[in-house]
């Protein structure tokens, strides 16, 4: 009798693996509130590592961190009509607190333009404030209808950046330094996914906002995924909470803004980008553990030498775990590295150690060779950079072989239902866009016809990529 495959192949039942996966990886667990998650230490060390590398860019682009409270008058997100409309079926509201009833109930974060821009209207008085650019990493409350762990939960961690400027044209040039050179850097060479950066229609806009720039990911089974937005938000939130400057002589003028974020949803992109029939598979330069050590055997001279080996690994930057949990079959634990998509194995036994070589294992391209051990130290950085550059090329083919180019709206309906398409926006527009969401189909984003991100809806030759997303 065959064996049974540990995940749910994806041809199968692409959910059924996505879900088998995060469960056998040890990512995640649901928990105990509908669409809550609790993630385990490997699913949190992956997020860890997109903090650290998101933060960095962050910082660099000139934002400093900061913390707002996660509690929110309600009279707060009143006060802006459009944003308010957008996420009220969302809202957890909190009615009391103390075993009483409260004066004013109060939101559970879903985003905070709102408390923040009531601090920016007091610590913003002059030219000389701005511009002030501030990110905060925290958690949001979104009560979800179709929870799906870490794409869609009630609860989610995120950091969200919050900019005002003191000219439109600088606020909607840092929105797009944000698209570009913090995101748009971060997805394609750290996390290997060949995202799309465009600009949303009207409808897909987030509420209250003047432009949103996205980027949009294509998973292994053809979907779309949004991966991140930075939003220009205008004048429109500096009217509503008097967030304003003083000119040079006595005038006062309203600011511009900008917010932008990404979430804990990368973790479920990174999978369903990334991940095969044997599990994850990390990129190189995201993964905590870069390359693990197993001893085969409970050997003396095996232990030393893989804890030798650890350290010379370690010695020239490459981030590493030693295995040698001798008392747990090998089998098992090599199964378990492979599903957690750890890019190389260093398999180490004694048959090993007489020939002075070990067993190197490719989780990204697959396959297993015998190298010298002497080797190792010198090979493996640049093998770890390969593979790395192969996650990329096989996310950009995937989408590039997946993307059709259509000319009606029952094509683009045909193209969606295994990958993407493209039409012309002057030929689809608001009208044609509104059929396709009857049909479950969305435009994920507008791009220029070079592929590069729109100034405007309308620009000519505009083009809207369709498709069906998570």
């Amino acid at each position: 009798m065959a064996k049974a495959p540990v995940l749910t192949p994806q041809a199968e039942d692409f959910p059924r693996w996505y879900q088998d996966l995060i469960n056998k990886a040890e990512l995640a667990d649901n928990g105990p509130v509908r669409g809550t998650m609790v993630i385990r230490p490997y699913g949190y060390g992956l997020w860890e590592r997109m903090q650290q590398e998101m933060d960095a860019r962050i910082k660099k682009a000139g934002a400093q961190n900061a913390y707002f409270p996660m509690f929110i008058p309600q009279s707060y997100l009143t006060k802006e009509a459009e944003h308010v409309e957008g996420f009220a079926p969302e809202l957890a509201v909190v009615t009391h607190g103390g075993g009483k009833q409260l004066e004013e109930p109060v939101v559970v974060r879903p985003t905070s333009e709102t408390i923040i821009n009531e601090y920016f209207s007091k610590w913003v008085q002059s030219h000389r404030d701005l511009p002030l650019l501030i990110n905060q990493w925290a958690n949001v409350v979104r009560w979800e209808l179709r929870p799906r762990v870490f794409l869609r939960t009630t609860e989610f961690l995120w950091q969200e950046g919050h900019t005002a400027h003191a000219t439109y044209e600088d606020a909607r040039e840092y929105a797009s330094m944000i698209h570009t050179q913090v995101y748009g850097d971060f997805m394609t060479n750290v996390l290997g996914i060949d995202v799309v950066l465009g600009r949303k229609t009207a409808k897909e806009r987030f509420a209250g906002a003047i432009n949103t720039l996205t980027l949009e990911g294509m998973m292994g089974d053809g979907k779309a995924l949004q991966m991140g937005t930075s939003h220009e938000l205008g004048q429109n939130f500096a009217k509503a909470f008097n967030t304003t400057y003083q000119l040079q002589g006595a005038e006062r003028e309203y600011v511009w803004q900008t917010s932008w974020g990404v979430s804990t949803r990368m973790v479920g992109g990174l999978i369903m980008s990334h991940g095969d029939d044997n599990g994850l598979r990390v990129p190189p330069r995201l993964a905590a553990v870069q390359a693990v050590v197993l001893a085969i055997k409970g050997d003396d001279a095996v232990i030393a030498k893989v804890r030798e080996i650890g350290a010379q690994l370690e010695a020239v930057g490459i981030r590493v775990v030693v295995d040698d949990r001798t008392d747990t079959p090998f089998g098992r634990r090599a199964v378990d590295w492979e599903l957690k998509g750890v890019p190389l194995r260093i398999e180490v036994g004694p048959r090993d150690l007489e020939n002075g070589t070990a067993m190197l294992a490719r989780r990204i391209p697959g396959g297993k060779e015998p190298v010298s051990i002497d080797a190792l130290a010198a090979l493996l950085p640049g093998v770890l950079e390969e593979d790395q550059a192969l996650l990329l090329r096989q996310s950009r083919e995937r989408r590039e072989s997946r993307t059709v180019d259509v000319k009606t709206i029952d094509e683009a309906i045909e193209a969606a239902a295994t990958g993407w398409g493209r039409i012309s926006w002057a030929d689809l527009g608001a009208e044609g866009e509104a059929k396709l969401a009857e049909q479950g189909v969305t435009v994920r984003c507008i791009v220029a016809a070079d592929g590069s991100v729109p100034l405007a809806d309308d620009q000519e030759g505009n083009v809207a990529l369709v498709a069906r997303a998570y």
